[in-house]
């Protein structure tokens, strides 16, 4: 069964940083295409950037310049750096496959506030 587990959330005011880890087992992860969604209250999950197995990524125009998706094959670990954090940011963030993810981990919560 897979499992993963987010990490890295925080208060952290406009403007700040934060790094997310996401640390998966139970599947082959080096030939999965991983994401990192969130989803904010009251709205529906939402990608926020995917990367293939070779690395190659894909950003959503809202975090585009600010967040940068990674990942370590031999850790089955997805990383999400995000710099410039603004209110809107704030949100619950989880992992998973794309385009067809499995069971949903806790996620962690990030909140953007001054």
């Amino acid at each position: 069964q897979v499992q993963l587990v987010e990490s890295g959330g925080g208060l952290v005011q406009p403007g700040g940083s934060l790094r997310l880890s996401c640390a998966t087992s139970g599947s082959d992860f080096r030939i999965n295409i991983m994401g990192w969604y969130r989803q904010a209250p009251g709205k529906q999950r939402e990608l926020v950037a995917r990367i293939t197995p070779g690395g190659s990524t894909i950003h959503a125009d809202s975090v585009k310049g600010r967040f940068t998706i990674s990942r370590v094959n031999a850790k089955s670990t997805v990383y999400l750096q995000m710099n410039s954090l603004k209110p809107e940011d704030t949100a619950v963030y989880y992992c998973n496959a794309w385009p067809k993810p499995g069971s949903w981990g806790q996620g962690t919560q990030v909140t953007v506030s001054s």
